[in-house]
């Protein structure tokens, strides 16, 4: 049976002026996945989540979260009652201590879970008595971590997660994030740290001016995108290997290096065709898989 997607939209775009952030939109992550939406600074990632969180009217299009209408005042009041979100800014009251804001947060959710805040205010070593507005951009972080996720949410959204986190903090959040995952919520995090998503997430989508490029899974990527390596005693023109899913064609001299999302078979049976004497095909980083198509772009 095909599960209903947790976040769905359809033709979603906002402009602000003649300028367009987000343009026709057509976003879709299914449940108990971790979701990442990668994309560099601009792209149109946090302008996203805030339509999705009904912070910012679209202006055409339409998207539901958890089933309800986004540009719908009740419903979406209703909705954000099953979702926690985490800003990238954080926005915290800086004169409350880390133990008044918790006790103040806590109050207004009948979901909340006590022992939960107090393993990570233990874990992320907090300090209770201190004001928030002392903290370090990492502790303040880990603060606004521990509100979201004290309440065991359907849906867990982050924007820039891991800013301002160590290396330890940082690993601490992406165990979190895995083991929520397994537990059944449903996680969405935009960043633009290429190497943490690819330890945890599950799909894959790419923004870029607005524009969203890739939406598959991480599996999908990894079996589809591939670099192959040619060498030719006379080298073929560059016009030979412009096939579909041939993405970019490097040449010098008798070597020729070819990027291909998919087709990687029919690049390689070419270069037999071609008299190629040396073919070898490797998989693709995300990394890569992110920069090349954001290059395209």
């Amino acid at each position: 049976m095909t599960s209903t997607p947790v976040i769905q939209t359809r033709d979603l775009t906002k402009s602000y002026g003649s300028a367009a952030a987000v343009r026709g939109l057509n976003l879709s992550v299914e449940p108990n996945c971790i979701t990442a939406f990668l994309g560099q600074n601009g792209a149109g990632k946090s302008t996203t989540i805030k339509m999705l969180l009904g912070l910012v009217r679209p202006s055409s299009g339409e998207g539901t979260v958890l089933g309800m209408r986004i540009t719908d005042a009740e419903e979406n009041r209703e909705m954000r009652r099953k979702v926690a979100y985490v800003a990238e800014n954080k926005p915290l009251y800086g004169y409350m201590t880390v133990e008044q804001t918790i006790r103040f947060v806590s109050s207004f959710y009948t979901d909340w879970r006590a022992d939960i805040a107090s393993k990570l205010l233990n874990e992320y070593k907090l300090p209770p008595q201190r004001k928030v507005k002392s903290l370090s951009k990492g502790m303040r972080t880990k603060l606004a971590l521990l509100l979201a996720l004290a309440r065991r949410p359907e849906l867990l959204i982050l924007d820039e997660p891991s800013e301002g986190l160590d290396p330890v903090g940082i690993e601490h959040l992406l165990q979190m994030l895995v083991a929520l995952a397994a537990d059944g919520v449903t996680i969405f995090f935009s960043s633009h740290q290429i190497a943490e998503v690819e330890r945890v997430a599950d799909h894959i989508c790419i923004l870029d001016n607005g524009r969203l490029l890739v939406n598959a899974s991480l599996d999908e990527l990894r079996q589809s995108y591939r670099r192959i390596d040619l060498v030719f005693p006379v080298p073929p023109p560059e016009r030979e290997f412009q096939i579909v899913g041939v993405e970019r064609i490097e040449s010098k001299g008798h070597e020729m290096r070819v990027f291909a999302s998919k087709n990687a078979e029919a690049v390689v049976e070419r270069a037999h065709n071609l008299n190629a004497v040396s073919v070898e095909v490797a998989p693709v980083a995300l990394r890569e898989i992110f920069l090349e198509t954001v290059k395209e772009n």
